[in-house]
């Protein structure tokens, strides 16, 4: 299965990491997604595909892919554990829960203490490809990311998370990296957690 979307890929990287989380191991992301395919004139169809109706059993998802709030918040300080807020500078620093035009906000604006700030949308090149590998360990290794460490992503809701998941884990191979899709709108909403601003 090939997955691909507009925005750079955003939600199919989060459609193939809910692959991943369920086992489908064989998922690719078609690199540059609908952005290149149509900048570079290639077919496209408005046919909607018929598939015939069959029985599917979802297996247990893989919970090494996935974090809770219950795994940061006692990690909060361990250095052996890389947050990356993969979100805008300004959902960072708290100036606004959530990007433009999006409905599923927090009650309070700012990231979890000890987090990096890592924008998803550095990974990507201007036509929608990923970045080379030595660009991409570059630029999460200026930021403490390495894969000697535990890293888990987040952003508002896990879906841009899930790219640099994609990023982290699929294309440069680390493999103690996992995506909290509680994300932000998790926790900047519950009562009592740790949040830091700027």
């Amino acid at each position: 299965m090939v997955v691909y979307g507009d925005n750079q890929n955003w939600f199919a990287a989060w459609a193939y990491w809910q692959l991943q989380l369920y086992g489908h191991r064989r998922a690719k992301i078609l690199d540059g997604g609908w952005k290149l395919w149509t900048a570079r004139g290639l077919p496209i169809t408005t046919d909607v595909p018929s598939y015939p109706a069959t029985s599917y059993e979802l297996p247990e998802p893989d919970f090494s892919l996935r974090a809770f709030r219950d795994d940061i918040l006692p990690r909060l300080g361990d250095t052996n554990l890389s947050l990356v807020d993969v979100r805008s500078p300004a959902e960072f620093r708290g100036e606004v829960v959530a990007p433009p035009g999006m409905t599923e906000t927090a009650q309070r604006g700012g990231h979890i203490p000890g987090a990096v700030s890592v924008p998803w949308a550095q990974t990507v090149r201007e036509d929608g490809t990923f970045r080379s590998a030595a660009e991409l360990r570059d630029l999460y290794a200026a930021n403490g990311v390495t894969n000697d460490r535990d890293i888990i992503t987040y952003c508002r809701i896990g879906e841009r998370a899930s790219h640099t998941w994609f990023v982290l884990h699929e294309l440069l191979g680390y493999d103690r990296v996992r995506n909290y899709d509680g994300s932000w709108t998790e926790w900047g909403s519950m009562i009592g957690v740790p949040i830091e601003k700027g």
